[in-house]
């Protein structure tokens, strides 16, 4: 297996196929969008919501970079999780889901393209590691978030 199947398998394991951990893409599903924008007491714990602004956020940088161009809007960390603003509209939060399974393809199409010289320069192929270990961090907060809401399912 060379380095750019090895990345896709591992970006696909982060997202949606199930390995040592629940991919981010598990960890969303069934959420209605005033179980995605519920936070427990106190300010230190987001919402399932910021939590997927905040990680499309950074695919959809990283996905620009691979593909040679920069984002329009440079948000600094705190901004990423109001990407978009939460509400009780079922429909909006499917619009967030939508939006992070489309920058997983987008990201991975733009992997699959990439050459492995190009991976060695401007650190890409450690980019596309820390983003993945970003997903599975951020997924467990998520899982956590949905287990103190009541929102977990216990077959998982």
């Amino acid at each position: 297996m060379n380095r750019t199947d090895l990345l896709l398998r591992m970006l696909d394991t982060t997202y949606a196929k199930e390995s040592w951990y629940m991919p981010f893409k598990h960890a969303i599903e069934g959420l209605t969008a005033e179980q995605a924008r519920w936070r427990p007491t106190g300010d230190s714990t987001k919402s399932v919501w910021e939590n997927v602004n905040h990680l499309i956020y950074y695919k959809e940088r990283l996905a620009a970079n691979l593909e040679g161009r920069e984002l329009p809007q440079n948000f600094d960390g705190d901004e990423t999780f109001y990407l978009t603003k939460q509400s009780n509209d079922d429909k909006e939060w499917i619009g967030v889901v939508e939006r992070a399974e489309m920058v997983h393809r987008k990201l991975r199409e733009a992997l699959s393209k990439t050459t492995t010289e190009a991976l060695e320069q401007n650190s890409l192929e450690e980019k596309l590691l820390d983003i993945m270990l970003h997903d599975a961090y951020h997924t467990g907060q998520i899982i956590q978030t949905r287990k103190m809401q009541g929102s977990w399912p216990s077959h998982r």
